[in-house]
């Protein structure tokens, strides 16, 4: 083993009543401090990870009084996890957007990942928890790692429980309201265009997730709208009424008018082209604006972030 290496043996751990509802995959990353998430994932399908003494999958949600088995695992030690660099520390404190007693809401900048894992140093919530060290700092949602936009991070325990009761609620139905902006490759027809096509998910070796459209797959639901027509694309408004993973980017794909700059599910071509000639080196993704209320309705957010200037200047590019 190496000197910057401690070894967990086997544990049987009783998931606390506050825990109930909540994912697998994200119980073992509280559990094994350090763990990337790929080896939790990897983990998990080897069958090592048992509730209750049954296999389980890494979306499997745990109840309270629940017994899981977590097989022994190596972790780096905390003393040699490496600090945060300023330069991200400086740039995340400049882009809170918001923050109360219960909550605190980030621009999240593209290329930065929500939590790290997966040869990730530091995410969002880690870089968040070495600004603020001592708070008691949770993530709520979700966004992939090159989409820019607004991101929920709870401050409280009773503001957490709420508002992953509400994302839950949105994997299915109606949620929190989001809305997003981005610009789709080639002519989209006016008006509002809507999506409803089932996504199956899968992950892939290493943890990577891949999303495809199958009859067999979840509900999912999307709503296109043009705002503007910019050098021959489509400059639009997204809705989302289900918040699957990568949900917008294949439903645009679907579509046939995939996001610019998706190296996942976009035209590699268009992509190339448009790095060439407007500068666009990421994915025009942005989750602008979310909206909810918390206290069972009596305290609404409408939490807005603002369009980087990258993506304002590949629109004015755009001409």
């Amino acid at each position: 083993m190496a000197a910057n290496e401690v070894s967990t043996g086997v544990k049987m751990v009783k998931v606390p009543e506050d825990r109930d509802g909540q994912r697998l995959d994200n119980f073992l990353l509280l559990q094994l401090k350090g763990a990337p998430r790929s080896l939790v994932y990897k983990l998990v399908r080897s069958g090592q990870v048992r509730i209750n003494g049954k296999r389980a999958k890494a979306d499997s949600r745990l109840a309270g009084g629940d017994e899981v088995r977590i097989p022994p695992v190596k972790l780096n030690e905390a003393g040699e996890a490496r600090p945060v660099p300023k330069g991200l520390l400086d740039r995340l404190a400049a882009s809170i957007v918001f923050e109360d007693k219960a909550i605190l809401a980030v621009n999240k900048p593209s290329g930065l990942a929500t939590h790290g894992g997966s040869g990730i140093s530091h995410g969002l919530i880690e870089s968040l928890r070495a600004l603020r060290p001592g708070e008691p700092l949770e993530l709520v949602h979700r966004l992939d790692r090159d989409t820019s936009g607004v991101i929920i991070i709870a401050k409280k325990r009773s503001a957490l429980l709420e508002l992953q009761a509400l994302m839950r609620a949105g994997e299915d139905d109606e949620g929190p309201g989001k809305r997003y902006l981005a610009l789709l490759v080639g002519r989209v027809p006016n008006g509002t265009l809507t999506v409803d096509a089932p996504l199956q998910k899968s992950v892939m070796q290493g943890g990577e997730r891949q999303v495809r459209v199958d009859p067999a797959g979840k509900p999912s639901v999307s709503h296109f709208k043009v705002l503007e027509r910019r050098g021959g694309h489509s400059y639009c408004e997204v809705r989302i009424e289900t918040g699957r993973t990568h949900q917008i980017r294949v439903h645009a794909a679907h579509l046939g008018h995939p996001i610019a700059g998706d190296d996942k599910y976009g035209d590699p071509e268009v992509n190339k082209r448009l790095a060439q000639q407007v500068g666009l080196k990421r994915l025009f993704l942005h989750a602008a604006s979310i909206e909810f209320s918390l206290e069972q309705g009596k305290t609404p957010y409408l939490i807005n972030a603002p369009l980087s200037e990258e993506l304002a200047a590949v629109l004015d590019r755009l001409g």
